[in-house]
This record gives C-alpha cells, structure tokens and sequence, in this order.
C-alpha cells in the first residue's frame, strides 16, 4: 500500500522562498550599492562642475574692466568774479636835484599835503651863483661892443658912400658889426641857461599831491641829476588808478564805462565805485588775461596807494561753469582727452578744451555735456570701443568756488 508523506512537500515549499528570499536580498544589495555609486559618482562630479562654472564666469568677467565714472559739475555762479587789483595814484614823481650845491632847506616832510609849484626844499649853489654874475657881466659888455660896432659901422658906410674909406674897410666894419651881434646873442643864451639853472635852487611839487619820501636834510651835498639819490617822492592820490585782470574768457564783455565795485582790503566790507576808463585791448600770452584800468575817487583819502584791493565782476558777465576731476583727463601729445562711456558700455575716447585749473578739478570749456558719463582713473591702453562695466558711481567730488578764482 503506498503512502504519501505529508512533510515532503512542506520543505519543498520553503525552500523555494527561501531562494526567492535570496534572489530579492541579492537584487537588493545590487540595486543599493549601485545607488551609492551613483551618489558617490554624483557628489563628485558636482562640485567640479560647479567650480569650472565659476572659473568660467570669473574669466568672462575678468575680461570686461569695470571702471568707474562721473558726470561733469555744471553750476551757475551767483556771486560773481572776485578778481585781486592793484591800486595805484593817478601820477606819480621821483624829485631829483637840476643843480650842485648844499642843502639849505627843506620845508615839507613826508605825509605832507602839497599844491602844484609849492615850494618842497632850497639848494644853496655858490659855484652857479659866481657863473651867473659873470654871465650877466659878460651880456652887458657883449651889448656895449655891440652898440659901439653898430655906430662905427654905421660911420664908415657913409664915409664909403662919400668915397673917404676904401670898400674893402667898409666891409671890415660890417663883418666886426655881425660879430658883436653873434657874440651879444651868445652871451645872452648862456645867461637864460644858467638864470633857468639857478631856478632850479628851488625844489617844488611839479603837481597836488602827498609827499611819500623825503631822503634830504639840511647841510646835505647835493649833486646835479643823480638818478640814484631822490630828493622827494609824490603821489597823486586823488583820483587812483585800480589795476586788474580778467579772464580772456569774460574780455569781450568789458567796456569802457561799466562800474565795478572796488573792495579794499581783505577784512574790509566798503566798497566803492570805479569805472573802467581803459583796457590794454590785448589778452596776455602768460596769464591769458587782459588787463583793466579804472578810475576811483578819493576825495577823503580813504583809499592809500599800493593797498590790496578786490574788483568784483557781476554774475551777469559770467556763464555756465562745466568742471570734471583731474583724475578724468588722458594726456596723450599736444591733446587732452576723456573717456565716456555710452548707454552700451562702450568707450569713446573725445577730445576737451581745458580752462582753468582749481587744483583738484579743471574746467572744461568743450567736449563734454552735463549727462556724459566719464571715466575716472583710466588706464593708458584705454581705446574707443572697449567695452566696459560701470561700477559704483564714486562720492562727486567738491565744487570749486567758482566766483573766486
């Protein structure tokens, strides 16, 4: 009788999960290490991807300079020029001996009012005074040989005529008369020389004015047109002469008739009028300035010669004032050139005209508008059409005080 053994096949029922058990821990192992491989595959090959990504934007960068840039300062002045002037006295004299001799006098000092031919010092001229008499002497004696040559002359040419005296001693006594003549006419202007020399005994003011010099005392040894030795010095202080320059850029807009006010000294607040009464008419090549004279009244003497003074020019001769940084301009040859860049970024090398300079800027009388953007700091190998990167706009820098300069 055949039996069927009931256990035979349980076991074989376990042992084919336990294979399929297997079966899944193997594919499970596989696929988990398969997936840390991938992990590790990717852990390491991100960050490298990464770093070139950032070397090559560093590089892409790196290719485009950034510079920075500014716009120029455009202002109006309000106050108008304050230009430096020179004040000076209407005329002026250096008094110099005409004659040797001693001092014998001196009647005014410095800082004395004197009136035109008043009389400043006497020179006491003994050697002039003995020439003067001799001369005088010498006329008076020409004058009677003249006198009695006339009556002779006048004698013999009857006689001549009456046939007494020869032609010949006829025109002897003519000559001799033309001779005394000569003579007389000689020792006369010798004697208005030195009748006009001895005039010059007495020193006097050659116009109204205040004595600034006095260099002589009483016994001093005098000497004839000594350049090197002034007697007295004066000066013509009413009305002065105010000298000053304005730039060549505001000549044409002065004429001869305007007002200025005129400030003198540096802490003084009073002013007073002058009007221009000439100009030099020509801009100087050093300064490219032209000079400007006017007349001021000093009626009070308020006003000394040689004092500091201030013109002040009016704002409305005056104009827009365009200044950029020093630190903009490219100085390449005989030309100076600024870098602006365009809405695109793109460099445009522009040639400007250069005015004048207030230390840490320059103004700028061509070449650029208020909305151009200027490069600052640019660097020699700067061409047109580099293209650019803006950085931050820097702090702008101060504005020159314009109605100073």
């Amino acid at each position: 009788m055949n039996t069927t053994t009931p256990t035979g096949g349980v076991g074989s029922d376990e042992h084919e999960g336990d294979t399929t058990r297997a079966r899944r821990r193997h594919r499970f192992i596989l696929m988990s290490g398969g997936a840390l491989f991938l992990i590790a595959l990717v852990a390491g090959f991100v960050p490298q991807f990464r770093q070139r990504q950032v070397a090559t934007a560093d590089t892409n960068e790196l290719a485009i300079p950034t510079v920075a840039v500014v716009s120029p300062t455009v202002t109006t002045p309000h106050s108008g020029l304050n230009l430096p002037a020179e004040v000076k006295p209407w005329q002026e004299a250096s008094i110099y001996a005409r004659v040797n001799g001693y001092l014998k006098d001196w009647l005014v000092d410095i800082g004395a009012h004197v009136q035109k031919d008043q009389l400043l010092a006497e020179i006491d001229t003994p050697d002039l005074d003995q020439q003067l008499a001799q001369a005088r002497s010498q006329a008076v004696l020409a004058q009677r040989n003249l006198e009695q040559a006339k009556k002779t002359n006048t004698k013999w040419q009857e006689l001549y005529k009456e046939g007494v005296v020869s032609q010949l001693d006829a025109e002897n006594t003519d000559t001799s008369q033309g001779t005394n003549q000569a003579n007389t006419e000689a020792f006369a202007a010798n004697l208005r020389f030195l009748e006009q020399e001895v005039a010059f005994k007495r020193v006097t003011a050659p116009f109204a004015g205040i004595i600034t010099v006095r260099n002589v005392n009483v016994g001093d040894l005098i000497t004839a047109n000594n350049t090197s030795f002034e007697m007295f010095h004066i000066q013509q202080t009413d009305p002065l002469r105010v000298y000053f320059r304005i730039p060549q850029e505001e000549a044409t807009n002065i004429a001869v008739g305007q007002t200025f006010n005129v400030q003198v000294g540096a802490q003084s607040a009073k002013t007073y009028p002058g009007k221009v009464i000439s100009t030099s008419g020509a801009v100087s090549p050093d300064s490219r300035t032209m000079l400007v004279e006017l007349q001021v009244e000093n009626g009070k003497n308020e006003i000394l010669p040689g004092s500091y003074a201030t013109v002040r020019v009016p704002e409305v001769a005056l104009r827009k004032l365009i200044t950029l940084p020093d630190n903009t301009l490219i100085f390449r040859g005989k030309s100076v050139q600024v870098g602006i860049v365009d809405a695109k970024g793109v460099v445009q090398l522009r040639d400007v005209k250069v005015g004048r300079d207030f230390g840490v800027q320059s103004e700028i009388l061509s070449g650029v508008s208020e909305s151009d953007e200027v490069i600052v700091n640019p660097s020699d190998s700067l061409t047109t059409g580099t293209t650019v990167r803006l950085a931050a706009t820097p702090a702008a820098a101060p504005s020159p005080e314009a109605p100073k300069k």
